[in-house]
């Protein structure tokens, strides 16, 4: 009898594990899609028309490095970044034009877009639900001048340092849904999938036949 319930007791701890070895997968490449919503101000609101925001964003990942590809009128933008070591390039394509021009991305820049508060004290409330099919919880944090934020994140899966992770380095947990503000615009993202899936290698070097430029010059072309 004693033997039936070590063995029932040692099925359960072998069942557990192998469900938290799941939980607990590790995915180094492949894509994440999150739904995207916007708090503008009136100034914001005005400058923006004529010209939707999208409400979607896709972020193909290998490793720490990270390609966001969009079309913006005639022109494809891809924005490739280093997380590890926040530089990047954002390579645009005019086909009309036959024109390629790359900006270089600084870690100067990066922190521009990204901005420059740090979060901390990192807190799980024990208040959970499921969001794109991972079990999410909601945390408490605050920001370096002590305003307190939260947000939902999961341990069901690792990933590198990369999206949402970037912001919150502290946080032992992969965000899944999120506020900050990107470029002086508010942005609150949430996950509707991650897939694992084979991306290919990810470069942060200006491919041949790209002209390189300044965000500046590529403005006054007309690639704002």
């Amino acid at each position: 009898m004693f033997k039936s319930i070590k063995t029932g007791v040692l099925a359960v701890i072998l069942a557990s594990s192998a469900i938290y070895a799941q939980a607990q997968k590790k995915i180094n490449e492949g894509s994440l899609t999150y739904g995207v919503e916007y708090k503008l101000t009136k100034e914001q609101q005005d400058m923006m028309q004529g010209m939707p925001l999208p409400n979607e964003t896709k972020l193909k990942f290998n490793g720490n490095i990270t390609k966001i590809e969009m079309e913006q009128g005639p022109a494809l933008i891809s924005i490739i970044t280093d997380n590890a070591q926040k530089t990047g390039v954002m390579l645009v394509d005019v086909p009309v034009a036959q024109k390629q021009f790359a900006v270089k991305q600084t870690k100067e820049d990066i922190e521009k877009v990204m901005g420059t508060t740090k979060y901390s004290d990192f807190k799980a409330t024990g208040e959970k639900q499921t969001i794109a099919g991972y079990n999410a919880e909601k945390y408490t944090y605050k920001d370096d001048k002590g305003t307190s934020h939260e947000l939902w994140a999961t341990k069901d899966v690792e990933l590198p340092q990369i999206g949402a992770a970037s912001y919150f380095p502290e946080l032992k947990a992969f965000p899944v849904k999120y506020s900050v503000v990107q470029n002086g615009v508010g942005v609150t993202a949430t996950l509707k999938s991650l897939k694992e899936e084979k991306i290919g290698a990810l470069s942060i070097a200006v491919p041949s036949g790209y002209e390189v430029t300044t965000m500046e010059d590529l403005m006054k072309m007309g690639g704002q």
